[in-house]
């Protein structure tokens, strides 16, 4: 049996916001120990036997912090990451992976689809449900990972067991009354997003009930083109695929599904309060992280990022600070945080997109001020990396030197700057930053101009093969 794992990494994890972004999402941060969700669950891939190397499919924008965290594991010298330049659900998603897999690997692959941002503390029940998950689907069933509820859940959604494996039906996230019925029951199961499918069977039942995803997708392939490591697929291609989640397009209309019963010790993290009941809790039952002093506070998660945050006489609460943005709810509404991010994103807000750091396949930069005709950042740039040969129509910028060595590139000069050295930058002055050291470049850049957005930029070179649209 080949076994293909594929990871879905494209979520943006919205009911953690303000520390899940849209540019830094949920599956990237460390929120369980010193590994991120996507870190844990490639390591979970990896100690299955027999498996290939993985299929991670991950957004646009999140290329270099995905290819960046799988590398700094050190464990896989292969890996392919396929990248969606518009978001079409989890259909698609897999459709593409299946495609893929199909030309690289063969139609006989076992496709293992796992989301990235999920949380499994079991290791050997997670791998003995893979095994009769897998035996499963090398025999014809499209098969889904059902995991045994601990309580009530409204947020998930249901499988209703037949006889053996079969699925009876999928339920849609129930109301608690319900919901205790289906616990109480003990045939109800919630629904992970997890699968395992053959790539021949997943294929032909998905052009029985989306033909149009399947063409889409598979044109997405044929059309896509590797750009060094990744391989993208076709914008054209998957811009007219529909969108639409796995469970929607084919596992509620197949007469192939099936269902593992696992009992895994699984979380999908989906929520502050799914966080605060996984998360070890001191003597009051408060979860704390950061510069948190308390007092008289009970049953509550506090989170502290960059300031000192002090708490009195709260009881059940959440608060969660973060540069840019302090989060304060009880923790039963937790579910409702999207609500927030839905009403930042109509409010043409930044803080539901992007932190106020902001990492780039060099480094990173932090915002740290701005006003009108300046802004103020804090540049860290990775030991032997570089920034690419560029041009800004509308501003100046200083350089200032605070930690580690920089080699600067202004025209036909180029000279090096260490600590407490600066440097002035001309609007329409072409030029380049590296650090040629063994140590992060740290410096200050002050701009100053009528324009001081992210897209005045003119790029003339660029190791990462990005556009003129990003840094």
């Amino acid at each position: 049996m080949i076994i293909q794992p594929v990871i879905l990494a494209g979520g943006t994890g919205t009911r953690l916001w303000p520390l899940s972004r849209e540019l830094y999402p949920k599956q990237l941060l460390k929120l369980i120990g010193s590994r991120s969700l996507l870190q844990t669950t490639l390591e979970r891939v990896r100690d299955l036997p027999g498996v290939l190397p993985p299929i991670v499919v991950v957004g646009e924008e999140h290329r270099f912090l995905t290819k960046t965290q799988i590398e700094e594991l050190g464990s896989f010298p292969e890996y392919h990451l396929l990248l969606e330049p518009v978001g079409r659900n989890t259909a698609a998603a897999v459709c593409g992976a299946a495609v893929f897999a199909r030309q690289h690997v063969g139609e006989a692959a076992i496709l293992l689809v796992l989301p990235a941002d999920h949380l499994i503390s079991d290791a050997a029940a997670f791998v003995a449900a893979v095994e009769q998950a897998c035996l499963l689907a090398q025999q014809g069933s499209l098969t889904t990972f059902g995991i045994v509820p601990s309580r009530p859940e409204t947020g998930y959604g249901y499988i209703a067991r037949g006889e053996g494996n079969r699925v009876r039906s999928f339920v849609e996230k129930p109301d608690l009354a319900t919901a205790q019925q289906y616990v109480q029951s003990g045939t109800y199961l919630w629904n992970s997003g997890m699968f395992a499918f053959s790539v021949t069977t997943l294929l032909s039942e998905l052009a029985t009930y989306q033909p149009g995803i399947v063409e889409q997708m598979t044109a997405a392939v044929v059309q896509g083109k590797w750009d060094g490591v990744f391989f993208r697929f076709d914008k054209a291609a998957m811009e007219s695929c529909p969108d639409d989640s796995i469970d929607y397009a084919l596992m509620e209309k197949t007469g192939l599904a099936a269902v593992v019963k696992a009992d895994i010790g699984w979380s999908d993290i989906g929520s502050w309060q799914a966080l605060w009941e996984l998360a070890a809790k001191d003597a009051h039952g408060n979860v704390v992280t950061g510069d948190v002093i308390m007092e008289d506070v009970e049953n509550s998660l506090i989170r502290a990022d960059h300031t000192l945050v002090a708490a009195l006489g709260l009881r059940d609460t959440m608060v969660v600070e973060t540069a840019d943005a302090v989060l304060v709810a009880p923790i039963s509404r937790s579910q409702d945080v999207k609500k927030i991010v839905t009403h930042l994103k109509q409010l043409g807000r930044d803080e539901y997109h992007v932190h106020k750091t902001v990492y780039r396949p060099w480094g990173s930069y932090t915002d740290l001020e701005a006003g009108e005709r300046f802004r103020i950042k804090r540049i860290t740039v990775n030991p032997g990396a570089k920034l690419s040969l560029q041009m800004h129509h509308h501003r100046h910028e200083h350089w200032v030197v605070i930690k580690g060595m920089a080699r600067v590139t202004t025209g036909e000069k180029v000279i090096f700057l260490d600590e407490n050295k600066s440097t002035f930058i001309t609007a329409g002055e072409k030029h380049r930053l590296e650090n040629p050291g063994s140590i992060p470049l740290e410096l200050i850049e002050v701009q100053i101009g009528s324009y001081l957005e992210e897209d005045d930029i003119v790029r003339f070179d660029d190791e990462y093969g990005r556009g003129e649209q990003l840094r």
